[in-house]
């Protein structure tokens, strides 16, 4: 995108903006307060008119300037401890209410992703979209046998809007990278192109089906999330159909209450789904705003949750879990000192850092919301804090944690209006000890072995070959006269070390196998001690060469 471009995309957001009246908010800003004369410069404000209610003007606004700016007003829906009821209100429409594209647009793109018209497809096809969104709008529709389903449409030029902004925010993180002095540790280039891989992988359609039937099978021994079954059949980049859900959205509290739901029950379920998505499984739906969830309405004290539009999923590695667990434990246990440690051990501040200063700082932030309900707290208002701590401390911004603070903030949202009086901490807190304890001891260490088992089996083959070309080596180095070789003969011990070494290791993989067919842990502490003597042994061994 030429700067030519950027430049008049600027103009245009600026004018979008102007056009809708808000000014007013820029100006209300402290800082930009002195700009306000200009307001008075601006061309819609010399004709008195009757306006729009300032939160309509603001999801208008949003909605004329596109995809990137309607993701940013979802966002925006879920913090209702910020922003005033009206304007939530307003920007909730923005999760699927968000004008439609023409029907005929739609079958036009259906046309040329499947080379058939819709009603050689599906016995039936709703002309109403069902639900229109800021990547893609749904229709509802029947297949050939019989069954109800919903196609989902991604929007025409698409691709092209969206790089428009893309770009020209690119474009922005450049010059801030280059010109602003905390640029080195916010990352924003980092985050511009994290943010850029994560909406440009929304737009194909076949990711996102897969990325449904992934948390489908994750969660099909438990009834807590149902995902909506994909037919693979009708998978294409830019179409995809899928079993219709009936549900009530997560927000209609009312609703809920007319069904019996638990909410309470409801709520702690959805912070047991969070925590198993990105602990046990590390794939995350990134995407839930109220429109992506729904409550089964004949689930009332055991209530199970539907998720849906999954083009959105954020990942973790080994370690980044490792170090966020052990952060919100030592956070639930008041533990500090152990928080500030572990951000100097990830590298997340320098190794410098004044560990009993930084602990004394996030005690200041923490300490007040500790053991308080969500109707209390703010997490929103902590992490700018916490912010502000980093900004002194050099604190890295993480791009690669983006997508789970933006789902942790819509999460915590979500619950503040379902069931404010939710105990966040002891709901959250024994799952986090639970999984960290599966990470650590014995049983982990089995699990990693029997991991790895099947490869160390394939290998096993080329042991003896192995073994031969590396005595055939020190064979020719013995038969080498200009070579001195000191010569360190095995001893009696160490023949017997190796041997009870490989005795344990055998047995040890054949009880691990036993414990696998068995499905049981009453085997699991017999391979555990055989293990650990195999390795003892060994040390042994190499000690008493």
């Amino acid at each position: 995108m030429s700067t030519l471009r950027q430049f008049y995309r600027l103009i245009n957001i600026n004018i979008v903006f102007l056009k809708h009246g808000l000014d007013d908010i820029v100006t209300n800003i402290p800082v930009f307060k002195p700009l306000k004369i200009f307001t008075y410069l601006n061309p819609y404000n010399w004709k008195k008119q009757k306006r729009k209610p300032q939160a309509v003007r603001i999801r208008e606004a949003l909605e004329e300037l596109g995809p990137i700016f309607v993701k940013f007003g979802q966002v925006l829906s879920t913090r209702a401890d910020i922003f005033p009821d009206d304007i939530v209100k307003e920007l909730e429409k923005l999760q699927d209410q968000v004008p439609s594209f023409a029907t005929a647009e739609a079958k036009k793109i259906i046309y040329n992703a499947y080379g058939k018209n819709v009603e050689d497809l599906f016995a039936e096809f709703s002309e109403t979209p069902l639900a229109s969104a800021s990547i893609a709008q749904v229709h509802t529709v029947k297949l050939l046998s019989g069954q109800d389903a919903v196609i989902k449409i991604l929007r025409p030029n698409i691709e092209k809007t969206i790089r428009r902004d893309v770009d020209l925010m690119l474009a922005f993180a450049k010059l801030i990278d280059k010109y602003w002095s905390q640029a080195k540790r916010l990352h924003p280039i980092e985050i511009v192109k994290e943010f850029e891989h994560v909406i440009f992988n929304e737009l194909d359609l076949v990711r996102e089906a897969a990325n449904a039937s992934q948390i489908r099978h994750n969660f099909r021994n438990q009834d807590i999330l149902y995902t909506p079954e994909i037919y693979w059949e009708y998978a294409t980049e830019r179409c995809i159909v899928m079993e219709k859900i009936y549900g009530i959205p997560i927000t209609d509290v009312e609703e809920l209450k007319n069904y019996n739901i638990n909410l309470k029950k409801l709520a702690e379920l959805g912070v047991e789904i969070f925590f198993t998505q990105v602990f046990r499984d590390s794939f995350f739906h990134a995407d839930m705003h109220a429109g992506n969830i729904f409550v089964n309405p004949n689930r009332a004290e055991n209530p199970q949750y539907i998720g849906i539009d999954f083009g959105i999923v954020g990942t973790l590695n080994k370690e980044d879990q490792r170090y966020l667990a052990e952060n919100f434990v030592a956070f639930f246990n008041r533990d500090y000192y152990r928080v500030a440690q572990l951000h100097v051990d990830s590298g997340w501040v320098p190794a410098n850092t004044r560990v009993d200063e930084l602990a004394s700082d996030v005690r200041a932030v923490c300490e007040p919301i500790m053991g308080k309900p969500l109707s209390q707290i703010s997490f929103g208002k902590m992490l700018l804090r916490l912010f502000q701590i980093g900004k002194r401390y050099n604190m890295d911004v993480q791009p690669q944690l983006m997508l789970l603070q933006k789902t942790l903030l819509s999460i915590e949202g979500l619950g503040r209006r379902l069931y404010p009086d939710l105990d966040l901490w002891n709901t959250a807190k024994p799952f986090l000890e639970k999984w960290l304890r599966s990470q650590r001891g014995g049983l982990a260490t089995l699990k990693h072995i029997a991991q790895e088992l099947p490869m160390w089996v394939e290998r096993m083959p080329e042991m003896p070959g192995l073994l031969y070309d590396a005595l055939q080596t020190v064979k020719q180095r013995k038969n080498q006269p200009e070579v001195l070789i000191q010569e360190k003969k095995l001893n009696k011990t160490s023949f017997i070390s190796f041997g009870l070494a490989i005795g344990f290791l055998v047995s040890f993989i054949l009880t691990l196998q036993v414990a696998q067919m068995h499905q049981g842990s009453d085997y699991r502490w017999l391979a555990e001690i055989e293990i650990i003597a195999a390795i003892i042994f060994f040390i042994i061994g190499l000690f008493k060469r």
